[in-house]
């Protein structure tokens, strides 16, 4: 979330002013442990997470990397929206969501989820959901680059969601 001078907040800034859900789109690699220890809570049994990295082939061509471009005032409202709709429908504790933007290269994460709740089926649900919204609804776009070209991927979800 963005600070009162427009500077977007780090994990830490947002954990100390008490902010539940951590919410990060940046152009560095993620810090895996760091969300994962944002969402750890003594009442919390369990804690799921879903990892996408960034794969060497797709549909049997090369891919060399992943470059993103988010609009960032919109895609951290809809990140916030999702963690929002995700608690209202679980029973969860704490929820960190990150995406990269820039170069992503082969086997670096592109998008990060942990969430903990008292119950796994929660967090498990939880994960899945926050992962099929940002893939409908957040703004953030990638181009995949391959030994032979490039082409910019499109999700077919935010395309059928948003033709409305």
């Amino acid at each position: 979330m963005a600070s009162a001078d427009g500077r977007i907040r780090t994990v830490e800034e947002e954990q100390e002013e008490g902010v539940e859900d951590v919410v990060e789109i940046k152009e560095n690699p993620l810090d895996i442990m760091r969300y994962i220890d944002a969402v750890r809570d003594s009442s919390a049994g369990a804690i799921a997470t879903f990892s996408g990295t960034t794969r060497d082939t797709f549909q049997g061509q090369e891919v060399l990397e992943l470059r993103y471009e988010a609009h960032e005032p919109m895609a951290y409202r809809e990140l916030r929206r999702i963690c929002q709709a995700a608690r209202e429908q679980w029973d969860l504790k704490r929820m960190a969501v990150a995406h990269r933007t820039g170069v992503v290269t082969i086997g670096q994460e592109s998008v990060f989820i942990a969430v903990s709740s008292i119950h796994r089926q929660d967090a498990l649900k939880a994960c899945q959901f926050v992962i099929d919204e940002i893939k409908a609804w957040v703004p953030i776009w990638k181009k995949e680059i391959y030994s032979n070209g490039e082409a910019w991927k499109q999700n077919p979800e935010f395309f059928t969601r948003n033709a409305t």
